[in-house]
């Protein structure tokens, strides 16, 4: 099978594409061929020697969490899917998964059923960005009717589900974007839509139950002035740490890594074709051009996500 192949730690250039076997399934596994592959910031940085490379181990190795797919092959003792279910996930993080590849193995309850709704490139995009935002908002912080919830980099691949996320569990959403983003995070439900380069955004937010901050460095510090008594700041990613002053105001920090979650795929899966969220893919490469795609990873400020089309759509 054809796979991108990461041979050293580096740059973009150091995804190849290049021929490999094809992988067997093993017990409780299902054979998965992909048809896209979402590409999330994590992966660069990975790629490039930070992220979860210590779990990653040593190159060579082929990258990827995010896919979507259909069963092609199980292994002995799964009951959950059969040959030709159309299945989507976010397998194995932050270990390997290897999905910039045609094939993948994925452990059958670290997959869920694709939306009907999304194709096979909206649903890749979604599983880890998707997970994360729930697994923040529901899971963590129980966002339910009534919360005021600060999303931070709205616009993004995490930011713009969360809105939604959010939305949809009745919270009052407030979320901080270029003044370019700012129709496209009304767009998602956010009732309040903040230019964080106009100003101080602490200086113009009631206080929140929740924010969550998906920026980090002095953006951590600051959302601690915009929590109400008891509440709750989840930091994404791992950074600056503002636990103890969180607790010297009375206030909680949740940090928090995403995990692999059948049941939460299946919640999103629902919402999705609810019409309750939307996946915004902002850019899509075929898998030869993976370099390409983390290039413009690399760049910032992307709108959405970005996915590796493995198969084209028809």
């Amino acid at each position: 099978m054809r796979a991108i192949v990461q041979h050293a730690y580096g740059g973009p250039e150091v995804l190849q594409l290049t021929e490999v076997s094809r992988p067997e399934p093993m017990v409780t596994e299902v054979l998965v061929r992909v048809h896209a592959a979402g590409v999330n910031p994590i992966d660069a940085k990975t790629r490039a020697g930070g992220g979860f490379a210590p779990q990653m181990g040593r190159p060579p190795f082929i990258p990827g969490w995010d896919l979507s797919g259909v069963v092609v092959q199980i292994g002995y003792g799964v009951t959950r899917f059969q040959p030709g279910d159309e299945v989507y996930g976010m397998p194995n993080f932050p270990r390997r998964a290897g999905t910039y590849a045609e094939f993948v193995t994925v452990r059958s309850r670290q997959v869920a059923r694709k939306p009907t709704s999304l194709s096979h490139v909206e649903a890749a995009a979604l599983p880890l960005a998707g997970l994360t935002a729930w697994q923040s908002l529901v899971d963590t912080a129980q966002v339910g009717p009534g919360m005021r919830v600060l999303i931070h980099a709205a616009a993004g691949g995490v930011g713009h589900l969360a809105v939604q996320i959010a939305k949809a569990r009745g919270a009052y959403v407030i979320g901080t974007a270029r003044a370019a983003k700012h129709d496209f995070v009304r767009s998602l439900g956010a009732d309040e839509v903040i230019d964080y380069t106009a100003g101080a955004f602490e200086d113009a937010v009631e206080p929140v139950e929740v924010v969550l901050d998906l920026v980090g460095g002095d953006t951590r510090r600051r959302s601690l002035e915009v929590l109400a008594q008891g509440g709750l700041l989840i930091p994404l990613p791992r950074g600056l740490d503002v636990s103890q002053e969180a607790a010297e105001r009375g206030l909680r920090v949740a940090p928090l890594i995403v995990e692999p979650d059948y049941r939460g795929l299946e919640h999103l899966a629902e919402l999705a074709d609810s019409g309750r969220l939307k996946v915004s893919v902002s850019r899509e490469l075929p898998l030869a051009q993976a370099a390409e795609a983390h290039r413009y990873i690399d760049g910032g400020g992307a709108t959405g996500k970005t996915v590796l089309t493995v198969i084209s759509p028809s």
